[in-house]
Protein backbone atom coordinates (compact mmCIF):
# COMPACT_ATOMS: atom_id res chain seq x y z
CA UNK A 1 0.00 0.00 0.00
CA UNK A 2 1.70 3.24 -1.13
CA UNK A 3 0.58 6.75 -2.10
CA UNK A 4 -3.05 6.02 -1.19
CA UNK A 5 -3.47 3.42 -3.94
CA UNK A 6 -3.56 -0.35 -4.17
CA UNK A 7 -0.48 -1.01 -6.28
CA UNK A 8 0.00 -4.77 -6.53
CA UNK A 9 -2.13 -7.88 -6.45
CA UNK A 10 -0.32 -11.20 -6.35
CA UNK A 11 -2.43 -14.33 -6.80
CA UNK A 12 -1.60 -17.17 -9.22
CA UNK A 13 -5.21 -18.43 -9.36
CA UNK A 14 -7.00 -15.06 -9.33
CA UNK A 15 -8.49 -14.13 -12.71
CA UNK A 16 -6.31 -11.69 -14.65
CA UNK A 17 -9.30 -9.51 -15.70
CA UNK A 18 -10.18 -9.05 -12.02
CA UNK A 19 -6.62 -7.99 -11.17
CA UNK A 20 -6.55 -5.56 -14.07
CA UNK A 21 -9.99 -4.24 -13.12
CA UNK A 22 -9.07 -3.20 -9.60
CA UNK A 23 -5.48 -2.13 -10.30
CA UNK A 24 -4.76 1.39 -9.04
CA UNK A 25 -8.08 1.69 -7.19
CA UNK A 26 -7.94 4.79 -4.97
CA UNK A 27 -7.45 3.74 -1.37
CA UNK A 28 -10.79 4.70 0.17
CA UNK A 29 -13.39 2.84 2.19
CA UNK A 30 -15.60 2.79 -0.94
CA UNK A 31 -12.99 1.02 -3.11
CA UNK A 32 -13.57 -2.50 -1.77
CA UNK A 33 -12.92 -4.80 1.19
CA UNK A 34 -9.13 -4.80 0.76
CA UNK A 35 -9.00 -1.00 0.75
CA UNK A 36 -11.27 -0.84 3.82
CA UNK A 37 -9.18 -3.45 5.65
CA UNK A 38 -6.03 -1.43 4.93
CA UNK A 39 -7.56 1.85 6.09
CA UNK A 40 -9.33 0.48 9.16
CA UNK A 41 -6.50 -1.98 10.00
CA UNK A 42 -9.21 -4.54 10.70
CA UNK A 43 -10.29 -7.75 9.01
CA UNK A 44 -13.17 -7.31 6.55
CA UNK A 45 -15.28 -10.43 5.78
CA UNK A 46 -17.61 -10.43 2.77
CA UNK A 47 -19.52 -13.73 2.93
CA UNK A 48 -21.73 -13.08 -0.11
CA UNK A 49 -20.67 -10.51 -2.72
CA UNK A 50 -24.04 -10.76 -4.48
CA UNK A 51 -25.74 -9.42 -1.35
CA UNK A 52 -23.12 -6.72 -0.70
CA UNK A 53 -24.17 -3.07 -1.18
CA UNK A 54 -21.13 -1.12 0.04
CA UNK A 55 -18.89 -1.32 -3.03
CA UNK A 56 -20.95 -1.46 -6.23
CA UNK A 57 -18.00 -0.94 -8.61
CA UNK A 58 -15.87 -3.57 -6.94
CA UNK A 59 -18.78 -6.00 -6.60
CA UNK A 60 -19.51 -5.73 -10.34
CA UNK A 61 -15.90 -6.62 -11.24
CA UNK A 62 -15.79 -9.48 -8.69
CA UNK A 63 -19.11 -11.03 -9.84
CA UNK A 64 -18.10 -10.69 -13.50
CA UNK A 65 -15.12 -12.91 -12.66
CA UNK A 66 -17.35 -15.39 -10.76
CA UNK A 67 -16.08 -14.47 -7.29
CA UNK A 68 -18.68 -14.86 -4.54
CA UNK A 69 -16.86 -14.17 -1.23
CA UNK A 70 -13.75 -12.29 0.01
CA UNK A 71 -11.99 -12.40 3.38
CA UNK A 72 -9.47 -9.51 3.59
CA UNK A 73 -7.01 -9.14 6.49
CA UNK A 74 -4.54 -6.21 6.93
CA UNK A 75 -0.80 -6.86 7.19
CA UNK A 76 0.49 -4.41 9.78
CA UNK A 77 4.10 -3.65 10.74
CA UNK A 78 5.27 -3.56 14.35
CA UNK A 79 5.17 0.24 14.30
CA UNK A 80 1.57 0.24 13.08
CA UNK A 81 2.37 1.00 9.44
CA UNK A 82 0.11 -0.80 6.97
CA UNK A 83 2.15 -3.03 4.67
CA UNK A 84 -0.66 -4.55 2.62
CA UNK A 85 -3.60 -6.93 2.86
CA UNK A 86 -4.02 -10.68 2.60
CA UNK A 87 -7.27 -11.70 0.90
CA UNK A 88 -8.87 -15.12 0.27
CA UNK A 89 -11.46 -15.29 -2.50
CA UNK A 90 -13.94 -18.06 -3.14
CA UNK A 91 -16.30 -18.90 -5.98
CA UNK A 92 -18.96 -19.80 -3.40
CA UNK A 93 -20.49 -17.65 -0.70
CA UNK A 94 -18.90 -18.62 2.62
CA UNK A 95 -17.37 -17.41 5.89
CA UNK A 96 -14.03 -18.47 7.39
CA UNK A 97 -14.02 -21.07 10.13
CA UNK A 98 -12.29 -20.40 13.45
CA UNK A 99 -9.40 -22.60 12.34
CA UNK A 100 -9.12 -20.69 9.07
CA UNK A 101 -9.24 -17.38 10.94
CA UNK A 102 -6.34 -18.53 13.15
CA UNK A 103 -4.34 -19.61 10.11
CA UNK A 104 -4.97 -16.28 8.42
CA UNK A 105 -3.73 -14.49 11.55
CA UNK A 106 -0.55 -16.56 11.62
CA UNK A 107 0.02 -16.01 7.92
CA UNK A 108 -0.36 -12.23 8.15
CA UNK A 109 2.07 -12.12 11.09
CA UNK A 110 4.65 -14.08 9.09
CA UNK A 111 3.98 -11.89 6.05
CA UNK A 112 4.53 -8.78 8.16
CA UNK A 113 7.89 -10.09 9.39
CA UNK A 114 8.97 -11.12 5.89
CA UNK A 115 7.97 -7.81 4.29
CA UNK A 116 9.68 -5.75 6.98
CA UNK A 117 12.84 -7.83 6.67
CA UNK A 118 12.81 -7.46 2.89
CA UNK A 119 12.34 -3.70 3.19
CA UNK A 120 15.20 -3.45 5.66
CA UNK A 121 17.42 -5.48 3.36
CA UNK A 122 16.46 -3.33 0.38
CA UNK A 123 17.07 -0.14 2.36
CA UNK A 124 20.43 -1.45 3.55
CA UNK A 125 21.36 -2.46 0.03
CA UNK A 126 20.42 0.97 -1.29
CA UNK A 127 22.39 2.60 1.51
CA UNK A 128 25.41 0.49 0.69
CA UNK A 129 25.14 1.41 -2.98
CA UNK A 130 24.81 5.11 -2.11
CA UNK A 131 27.71 4.89 0.34
CA UNK A 132 29.92 3.08 -2.17
CA UNK A 133 29.16 5.64 -4.84
CA UNK A 134 29.66 8.54 -2.42
CA UNK A 135 33.01 7.08 -1.31
CA UNK A 136 34.07 6.63 -4.93
CA UNK A 137 33.15 10.20 -5.86
CA UNK A 138 34.76 11.73 -2.75
CA UNK A 139 37.82 9.42 -2.82
CA UNK A 140 37.04 8.51 0.79
CA UNK A 141 37.15 4.99 2.15
CA UNK A 142 36.16 3.67 5.55
CA UNK A 143 37.76 1.19 7.92
CA UNK A 144 37.29 -0.61 11.20
CA UNK A 145 40.16 -1.76 13.40
CA UNK A 146 39.57 -4.08 16.35
CA UNK A 147 42.46 -3.65 18.76
CA UNK A 148 42.27 -6.97 20.63
CA UNK A 149 42.13 -9.25 17.59
CA UNK A 150 43.93 -6.95 15.17
CA UNK A 151 41.12 -7.51 12.67
CA UNK A 152 40.84 -4.80 9.99
CA UNK A 153 37.78 -4.25 7.83
CA UNK A 154 37.96 -2.00 4.78
CA UNK A 155 35.42 -0.62 2.34
CA UNK A 156 35.90 -1.16 -1.39
CA UNK A 157 37.16 2.39 -1.82
CA UNK A 158 39.86 1.90 0.82
CA UNK A 159 41.13 -1.15 -1.05
CA UNK A 160 41.17 0.94 -4.22
CA UNK A 161 43.11 3.79 -2.55
CA UNK A 162 45.76 1.39 -1.25
CA UNK A 163 45.63 -0.66 -4.48
CA UNK A 164 45.26 -3.93 -2.58
CA UNK A 165 43.22 -6.89 -3.82
CA UNK A 166 39.91 -7.01 -1.85
CA UNK A 167 40.43 -10.76 -1.42
CA UNK A 168 43.52 -10.09 0.70
CA UNK A 169 43.29 -10.80 4.43
CA UNK A 170 44.39 -7.52 5.91
CA UNK A 171 46.97 -7.08 8.65
CA UNK A 172 48.71 -3.97 9.96
CA UNK A 173 51.96 -5.23 8.48
CA UNK A 174 50.40 -5.36 5.00
CA UNK A 175 49.04 -1.85 5.47
CA UNK A 176 52.41 -0.60 6.68
CA UNK A 177 54.14 -1.99 3.59
CA UNK A 178 52.12 0.47 1.52
CA UNK A 179 53.20 3.46 3.65
CA UNK A 180 56.11 5.57 2.42
CA UNK A 181 59.27 4.55 4.33
CA UNK A 182 59.80 8.11 5.55
CA UNK A 183 56.29 8.19 7.08
CA UNK A 184 56.21 4.76 8.70
CA UNK A 185 57.30 6.08 12.07
CA UNK A 186 54.05 8.06 12.27
CA UNK A 187 51.99 4.91 11.68
CA UNK A 188 54.08 2.87 14.12
CA UNK A 189 53.63 5.55 16.79
CA UNK A 190 49.84 5.56 16.29
CA UNK A 191 49.80 1.77 16.30
CA UNK A 192 51.67 1.70 19.60
CA UNK A 193 49.61 4.41 21.30
CA UNK A 194 46.12 3.42 20.16
CA UNK A 195 45.57 0.46 22.54
CA UNK A 196 46.64 2.47 25.58
CA UNK A 197 45.46 6.03 24.97
CA UNK A 198 42.02 5.17 23.50
CA UNK A 199 41.41 8.53 21.87
CA UNK A 200 40.65 9.83 18.40
CA UNK A 201 43.54 10.38 16.03
CA UNK A 202 44.09 12.20 12.74
CA UNK A 203 47.13 12.53 10.52
CA UNK A 204 48.29 12.67 6.91
CA UNK A 205 50.94 10.49 5.35
CA UNK A 206 52.18 9.23 2.01
CA UNK A 207 51.70 5.86 0.35
CA UNK A 208 54.40 4.36 -1.85
CA UNK A 209 52.59 2.08 -4.29
CA UNK A 210 53.92 -0.28 -6.98
CA UNK A 211 55.58 1.60 -9.81
CA UNK A 212 56.87 4.22 -7.35
CA UNK A 213 53.50 5.94 -7.39
CA UNK A 214 53.07 8.29 -4.41
CA UNK A 215 49.68 9.08 -2.92
CA UNK A 216 48.81 11.39 -0.05
CA UNK A 217 46.10 10.18 2.32
CA UNK A 218 44.33 11.72 5.29
CA UNK A 219 43.34 9.39 8.13
CA UNK A 220 40.64 10.21 10.69
CA UNK A 221 39.56 7.70 13.35
CA UNK A 222 37.12 7.67 16.26
CA UNK A 223 37.56 5.37 19.22
CA UNK A 224 34.60 3.38 20.48
CA UNK A 225 33.84 0.18 22.35
CA UNK A 226 32.00 -2.87 21.06
CA UNK A 227 29.12 -4.55 22.89
CA UNK A 228 31.56 -6.75 24.83
CA UNK A 229 33.61 -3.69 25.83
CA UNK A 230 36.54 -4.23 23.47
CA UNK A 231 38.27 -1.13 22.08
CA UNK A 232 37.99 -0.52 18.35
CA UNK A 233 38.45 2.36 15.94
CA UNK A 234 36.13 3.38 13.14
CA UNK A 235 37.32 5.94 10.67
CA UNK A 236 37.81 7.27 7.18
CA UNK A 237 40.74 7.39 4.79
CA UNK A 238 40.68 10.07 2.11
CA UNK A 239 42.87 10.29 -0.96
CA UNK A 240 44.07 13.91 -0.93
CA UNK A 241 46.72 13.54 -3.64
CA UNK A 242 45.04 15.99 -6.03
CA UNK A 243 44.56 18.52 -3.25
CA UNK A 244 48.19 18.13 -2.21
CA UNK A 245 49.38 18.67 -5.78
CA UNK A 246 47.16 21.74 -6.08
CA UNK A 247 48.52 23.07 -2.78
CA UNK A 248 52.08 22.53 -4.01
CA UNK A 249 51.35 24.38 -7.25
CA UNK A 250 49.69 27.21 -5.33
CA UNK A 251 52.64 27.33 -2.94
CA UNK A 252 55.09 27.61 -5.84
CA UNK A 253 52.99 30.35 -7.44
CA UNK A 254 52.92 32.24 -4.16
CA UNK A 255 56.68 31.93 -3.87
CA UNK A 256 57.05 33.22 -7.44
CA UNK A 257 54.79 36.16 -6.66
CA UNK A 258 56.59 36.83 -3.38
CA UNK A 259 59.91 36.83 -5.22
CA UNK A 260 58.58 39.28 -7.82
CA UNK A 261 57.25 41.52 -5.07
CA UNK A 262 60.57 41.32 -3.24
CA UNK A 263 62.48 42.32 -6.37
CA UNK A 264 60.02 45.15 -7.03
CA UNK A 265 60.38 46.35 -3.44
CA UNK A 266 64.16 46.30 -3.62
CA UNK A 267 63.97 48.12 -6.94
CA UNK A 268 62.45 51.05 -5.08
CA UNK A 269 65.48 51.02 -2.76
CA UNK A 270 68.09 50.93 -5.53
CA UNK A 271 69.33 54.47 -4.93
CA UNK A 272 69.52 53.99 -1.19
CA UNK A 273 71.32 50.67 -1.62
CA UNK A 274 73.85 52.22 -3.99
CA UNK A 275 74.52 54.94 -1.44
CA UNK A 276 74.80 52.34 1.32
CA UNK A 277 77.50 50.50 -0.63
CA UNK A 278 79.26 53.62 -1.94
CA UNK A 279 79.91 54.88 1.57
CA UNK A 280 82.16 51.97 2.66
CA UNK A 281 83.74 51.82 -0.82
CA UNK A 282 84.62 55.52 -0.61
CA UNK A 283 86.02 54.91 2.86
CA UNK A 284 88.15 52.08 1.56
CA UNK A 285 89.55 54.28 -1.21
CA UNK A 286 90.32 57.12 1.20
CA UNK A 287 91.93 54.82 3.75
CA UNK A 288 93.95 53.05 1.03
CA UNK A 289 95.37 56.41 -0.13
CA UNK A 290 96.14 57.40 3.46
CA UNK A 291 97.81 54.07 4.10
CA UNK A 292 100.06 54.50 1.05
CA UNK A 293 101.08 58.00 2.15
CA UNK A 294 101.91 56.78 5.66
CA UNK A 295 104.12 54.04 4.23
CA UNK A 296 105.74 56.17 1.51
CA UNK A 297 107.66 58.51 3.85
CA UNK A 298 111.29 58.04 4.83
CA UNK A 299 110.07 57.20 8.33
CA UNK A 300 106.92 55.08 7.68
CA UNK A 301 104.15 55.48 10.25
CA UNK A 302 103.49 51.79 10.78
CA UNK A 303 101.01 52.22 13.62
CA UNK A 304 98.96 54.72 11.59
CA UNK A 305 99.08 52.40 8.59
CA UNK A 306 97.85 49.49 10.72
CA UNK A 307 94.95 51.57 12.04
CA UNK A 308 94.10 52.70 8.51
CA UNK A 309 94.17 49.06 7.35
CA UNK A 310 91.76 48.14 10.16
CA UNK A 311 89.36 50.85 8.96
CA UNK A 312 89.66 49.45 5.44
CA UNK A 313 88.76 45.97 6.71
CA UNK A 314 85.83 47.43 8.64
CA UNK A 315 84.48 49.24 5.58
CA UNK A 316 85.02 46.20 3.35
CA UNK A 317 83.12 44.04 5.83
CA UNK A 318 80.32 46.58 5.91
CA UNK A 319 80.05 46.57 2.11
CA UNK A 320 80.17 42.77 2.02
CA UNK A 321 77.36 42.59 4.58
CA UNK A 322 75.18 44.89 2.49
CA UNK A 323 75.82 42.81 -0.62
CA UNK A 324 75.15 39.58 1.28
CA UNK A 325 71.82 40.92 2.53
CA UNK A 326 70.93 41.99 -1.01
CA UNK A 327 71.81 38.59 -2.47
CA UNK A 328 69.72 36.86 0.18
CA UNK A 329 66.68 39.01 -0.52
CA UNK A 330 67.04 38.79 -4.31
CA UNK A 331 67.75 35.06 -4.28
CA UNK A 332 64.98 32.87 -5.68
CA UNK A 333 64.73 29.70 -3.63
CA UNK A 334 62.13 27.49 -2.04
CA UNK A 335 61.02 28.01 1.53
CA UNK A 336 63.49 26.77 4.14
CA UNK A 337 62.63 26.24 7.78
CA UNK A 338 65.19 27.35 10.34
CA UNK A 339 65.33 28.95 13.76
CA UNK A 340 65.13 32.70 13.17
CA UNK A 341 66.07 35.47 15.59
CA UNK A 342 63.40 38.03 14.66
CA UNK A 343 65.28 40.90 16.35
CA UNK A 344 68.46 40.17 14.41
CA UNK A 345 66.52 39.82 11.16
CA UNK A 346 64.82 43.15 11.84
CA UNK A 347 68.11 44.92 12.53
CA UNK A 348 69.43 43.68 9.17
CA UNK A 349 66.38 45.09 7.37
CA UNK A 350 66.72 48.43 9.19
CA UNK A 351 70.41 48.57 8.28
CA UNK A 352 69.55 47.91 4.62
CA UNK A 353 66.89 50.63 4.68
CA UNK A 354 68.78 53.15 6.79
CA UNK A 355 69.55 55.55 3.95
CA UNK A 356 65.97 55.39 2.65
CA UNK A 357 64.63 56.10 6.14
CA UNK A 358 67.00 59.04 6.52
CA UNK A 359 66.01 60.37 3.12
CA UNK A 360 62.33 60.20 4.13
CA UNK A 361 63.22 61.99 7.41
CA UNK A 362 61.76 59.17 9.47
CA UNK A 363 63.00 58.73 13.02
CA UNK A 364 63.05 55.06 14.03
CA UNK A 365 62.64 53.98 17.64
CA UNK A 366 63.33 50.30 18.35
CA UNK A 367 61.79 48.53 21.32
CA UNK A 368 63.03 45.00 20.74
CA UNK A 369 62.32 42.73 23.67
CA UNK A 370 64.04 39.49 24.59
CA UNK A 371 62.72 36.96 22.09
CA UNK A 372 62.96 33.20 21.72
CA UNK A 373 63.55 32.05 18.13
CA UNK A 374 60.71 31.42 15.69
CA UNK A 375 60.67 28.75 13.00
CA UNK A 376 60.47 29.84 9.38
CA UNK A 377 62.13 31.17 6.28
CA UNK A 378 64.39 34.05 7.29
CA UNK A 379 64.23 35.85 3.94
CA UNK A 380 60.44 35.68 3.72
CA UNK A 381 60.05 36.97 7.28
CA UNK A 382 62.41 39.82 6.43
CA UNK A 383 60.29 40.58 3.37
CA UNK A 384 57.25 41.00 5.63
CA UNK A 385 59.18 43.35 7.92
CA UNK A 386 60.42 45.36 4.92
CA UNK A 387 56.92 45.59 3.41
CA UNK A 388 55.44 46.86 6.68
CA UNK A 389 58.20 49.43 7.16
CA UNK A 390 57.84 50.69 3.57
CA UNK A 391 54.08 51.01 4.06
CA UNK A 392 54.65 52.97 7.27
CA UNK A 393 57.11 55.32 5.52
CA UNK A 394 54.60 55.84 2.70
CA UNK A 395 51.83 56.56 5.22
CA UNK A 396 53.95 59.30 6.83
CA UNK A 397 55.14 60.88 3.60
CA UNK A 398 52.39 63.52 3.63
CA UNK A 399 52.41 64.46 7.31
CA UNK A 400 54.53 67.13 9.09
CA UNK A 401 58.11 66.09 9.78
CA UNK A 402 57.63 66.32 13.54
CA UNK A 403 55.23 63.41 13.36
CA UNK A 404 57.43 61.10 11.28
CA UNK A 405 58.23 58.73 14.11
CA UNK A 406 58.33 54.99 13.50
CA UNK A 407 58.30 52.55 16.40
CA UNK A 408 59.56 49.02 15.73
CA UNK A 409 58.54 46.81 18.61
CA UNK A 410 58.86 43.09 19.41
CA UNK A 411 57.40 41.20 22.34
CA UNK A 412 57.82 37.56 23.29
CA UNK A 413 55.34 35.40 25.20
CA UNK A 414 55.28 31.74 26.22
CA UNK A 415 53.45 30.81 23.01
CA UNK A 416 54.41 33.32 20.32
CA UNK A 417 56.47 36.29 19.21
CA UNK A 418 54.63 39.49 18.31
CA UNK A 419 56.13 42.14 16.02
CA UNK A 420 54.67 45.66 15.62
CA UNK A 421 55.27 48.61 13.32
CA UNK A 422 53.67 51.76 14.76
CA UNK A 423 53.64 54.82 12.50
CA UNK A 424 52.44 58.40 12.87
CA UNK A 425 50.88 58.55 9.43
CA UNK A 426 47.43 59.19 8.03
CA UNK A 427 45.89 56.23 9.87
CA UNK A 428 43.33 53.71 8.62
CA UNK A 429 40.15 54.42 6.70
CA UNK A 430 37.38 52.57 8.65
CA UNK A 431 35.46 51.93 5.43
CA UNK A 432 38.39 50.21 3.71
CA UNK A 433 40.11 48.61 6.70
CA UNK A 434 38.62 45.19 5.89
CA UNK A 435 40.05 45.39 2.36
CA UNK A 436 43.66 46.08 3.37
CA UNK A 437 44.95 42.53 3.04
CA UNK A 438 43.05 41.57 -0.12
CA UNK A 439 45.01 41.11 -3.33
CA UNK A 440 45.10 44.09 -5.70
CA UNK A 441 43.56 46.49 -3.17
CA UNK A 442 45.69 49.61 -2.71
CA UNK A 443 45.24 53.15 -1.50
CA UNK A 444 48.35 54.30 -3.43
CA UNK A 445 48.05 55.81 -6.88
CA UNK A 446 51.02 53.78 -8.14
CA UNK A 447 50.62 50.71 -5.93
CA UNK A 448 50.03 47.12 -7.08
CA UNK A 449 48.00 46.11 -4.04
CA UNK A 450 50.09 42.98 -3.46
CA UNK A 451 52.45 43.89 -0.59
CA UNK A 452 50.07 43.32 2.32
CA UNK A 453 48.36 40.37 0.61
CA UNK A 454 51.70 38.62 0.11
CA UNK A 455 52.78 39.51 3.65
CA UNK A 456 49.65 37.95 5.13
CA UNK A 457 50.11 34.85 2.98
CA UNK A 458 53.70 34.47 4.22
CA UNK A 459 52.75 34.98 7.87
CA UNK A 460 49.82 32.53 7.71
CA UNK A 461 52.01 29.94 6.00
CA UNK A 462 54.33 30.25 9.01
CA UNK A 463 51.41 29.51 11.35
CA UNK A 464 50.90 33.12 12.42
CA UNK A 465 48.53 35.99 11.71
CA UNK A 466 48.80 39.58 10.46
CA UNK A 467 46.50 42.45 11.40
CA UNK A 468 46.22 46.25 11.59
CA UNK A 469 44.66 48.56 14.19
CA UNK A 470 44.33 52.37 14.38
CA UNK A 471 46.38 54.15 17.05
CA UNK A 472 44.88 56.26 19.85
CA UNK A 473 47.04 59.06 18.48
CA UNK A 474 47.58 59.69 14.74
CA UNK A 475 48.70 56.74 12.68
CA UNK A 476 48.22 52.99 12.66
CA UNK A 477 49.94 49.87 13.90
CA UNK A 478 50.54 46.83 11.70
CA UNK A 479 51.46 43.71 13.61
CA UNK A 480 52.06 40.02 13.07
CA UNK A 481 52.63 37.08 15.38
CA UNK A 482 54.54 33.85 14.84
CA UNK A 483 54.61 30.70 16.97
CA UNK A 484 57.82 29.76 18.71
CA UNK A 485 60.21 27.41 16.97
CA UNK A 486 59.43 24.58 19.41
CA UNK A 487 55.67 24.88 18.74
CA UNK A 488 55.77 24.51 14.93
Amino acid sequence: VERRRMLRQCAPSLPVPYIEGIRNFTLTNEAGPCAMAALQKEQVIVENIEAEQRWPAWCAIALKNELRSCWSTPIVAHDGTILGTFAIYSRTASAPSSRMTALIGQFTDLASIAIEQKRREDALRRSEVYLTEAQRLSLTGSFRWRIASGEITWSDETYRIYEIDPATTLTLDIVQERVHPEDRNMLELTRARAPHEAKDFAFEHRLLLPGDVIKYVQVLAHEMHSENGELEYVGAIRDVTDRKKSDDILHRLREELAHVARVATLGELTAAIAHEINQPLAGIMTNASTCLRLLATDDPNLEGARETARRMIRDATRAADVIARLRALFRKQSTTQEAVDLNEATREVLALMSTELTKARVVVHTELGHLPPVSGDRVQIQQVVMNLILNAVEAMSGVPERRRHLVVRSVGTEEEVRFEIEDGGVGLDPESQDQLFKAFYTSKSDGMGMGLSISRSIVERHGGRLWAVPNDRPGATFAFSLPLASMM
